[in-house]
């Protein structure tokens, strides 16, 4: 139904993306503290490198070779089988804007449908926010989301630039609620 929101809109498609995460437990604890989770993304928007997102903490901007890197450091991190999840779409474009809609997949069944918007000429999202609402309502209707968190939790909220940081953050954030939803709804049955 978006896709074909989209292109009454006039957005032309320009192929396809992907991002996927791959979730590892460190496996030595510090003395009473729970083990922290390192998350490890791609996106084939930046083919070139890779994301390493540590749970409530830094982040680290890595080469694409960092998987190599993750299984010689197999005694200090183990991956958490089951846990990989991956989001598969196509790209549109239309006018200055860049959309993203996709299908989440945990363990190859479908678990949501995420939407990414872009405003090119832009790098600062607190300039622009009004008109990414306006156009997200163009083919969402009254269920555009509110400002992401990831722009929320910053000093300069969304007057900062943003980069595929935050981008990641935000993917990150869609695919812990969907693992979430997947463990409460296996809970209820």
């Amino acid at each position: 139904m978006l896709h074909k929101k989209l292109e009454q809109l006039g957005a032309v498609k320009q192929g396809s993306f992907c991002v996927d995460c791959e979730t590892y437990h460190a496996t030595g604890t510090v003395s009473g503290q729970p083990s922290k989770l390192l998350y490890v993304m791609h996106n084939s928007e930046t083919p070139l490198s890779c994301l390493a997102l540590f749970e409530g903490g830094p982040c680290l901007i890595a080469d694409a070779n960092f998987d190599v890197l993750m299984v010689k450091l197999k005694s200090h991190f183990q991956n958490a089988k089951g846990h990989k999840v991956e989001c598969r779409g196509s790209r549109y474009r239309y006018c200055d804007f860049l959309i993203k809609v996709g299908t989440v997949t945990m363990s190859s069944s479908a678990r949501g449908i995420s939407v990414e918007v872009e405003y090119c000429p832009c790098v600062v999202p607190g300039d622009c926010w009004n008109l990414m609402k306006e156009f997200m309502q163009s083919f969402l209707g009254p269920s555009v989301p509110e400002l992401p968190s990831a722009f929320a939790t910053k000093p300069e909220g969304l007057f900062a630039p943003a980069d595929c940081v935050d981008t990641m953050t935000q993917y990150l954030e869609l695919f812990n609620k969907l693992r979430k939803l997947q463990i409460q709804g296996s809970n209820v049955r």
